[in-house]
C-alpha cells in the first residue's frame, strides 16, 4: 500500500518525555506496530508511541548511521532536533488512516554543528 523507503524515527512517551530512536524501511508498517503493541519491548513497557519525529534516507545504510549517530547524541540536541520539525510535539502518525503527516525533516535548514556528531 505505502512505498517503502529507509527511515529514521523518533518516538516518545509524552512531550519531554521518555524517547526511543529506531529505524526502518517502512514506517508505516512500524508505527502501525508501536501504537497497536503488536512486539514486548521498550517502547511498550514504557508506552512510548508517538511518532514526534522522522527523516527518511536513500539507503538503509545511510540510516542506520544516521540512528547510530542519534542514539549517542546529548538529549538536549535530541530535544532541539524533533522541534525544529515538530514544535508541538504532535503525533505524526494517524493510526486509523495509517497516515503520516508533515512532510520529513529538512537536511538543508539542519544545522551542520550537530551533523558531525
Amino acid at each position: 500500500m505505502f512505498e517503502k523507503n529507509p527511515c529514521v524515527y523518533i518516538l516518545a512517551s509524552r512531550p519531554n518525555g521518555t524517547l526511543y530512536i529506531g529505524v526502518t524501511s517502512d514506517l508505516h508498517g512500524r508505527m502501525f506496530e508501536h501504537t497497536h503493541k503488536l512486539y514486548p519491548g521498550f517502547t511498550a513497557k514504557y508506552g512510548v508511541s508517538t511518532l514526534v519525529y522522522y527523516e527518511h534516507h536513500v539507503t538503509m545504510d545511510a540510516a542506520i548511521s544516521r540512528e547510530k549517530r542519534l542514539k549517542v547524541w546529548k538529549r538536549l540536541w535530541k530535544l532541539v532536533l524533533i522541534e525544529k520539525m515538530n514544535l508541538g510535539w504532535h503525533d505524526l502518525f494517524d493510526p486509523t488512516s495509517g497516515e503520516i503527516a508533515m512532510g520529513p525533516f529538512d537536511q538543508a535548514t539542519f544545522d551542520p554543528i550537530w551533523s558531525r556528531c
